[in-house]
């Protein structure tokens, strides 16, 4: 149900950030080509960097990293290129897998349900 759930998300991201921009334009284009690209990117680089620190990736972990890109590209979505989109997801997909790892170590915080990423 995890998966359906960040699908959902994930396609309802696009009217949210195509949708800001109020036209059928290039730029609505754009802002969706660019959350795509980015949110793949993210989930990809959440779903590398716990396989090297983890050595083993999870769903939820691509899952978690997916939210991360469509969070991280919504304010550039329509003003970036793809190459930096893909930026964005990239850096966004590994700093918040490294800052939800040591945060969760640093509280000694138990999160069963990886509600915390």
């Amino acid at each position: 149900y995890s998966v359906i759930g960040a699908s959902l998300l994930w396609v309802g991201w696009f009217g949210f950030n195509a949708g800001s921009e109020l036209a059928a334009d290039g730029l609505a284009g754009a802002a969706m080509m660019n959350t795509q690209v980015a949110t793949a990117a993210a989930a990809l680089a959440w779903m590398f960097a716990e396989w090297i620190v983890a050595k083993k990736p999870s769903v939820l972990g691509i899952i978690s990293g997916a939210v991360a890109g469509l969070v991280a590209v919504t304010p550039a979505s329509g003003f970036v290129n793809p190459t930096g989109a893909f930026i964005v997801g990239l850096i966004a997909g590994v700093v918040c897998y490294l800052s939800a790892v040591k945060l969760k170590h640093a509280m000694g915080y138990d999160d069963s349900l990886d509600a915390f990423g």
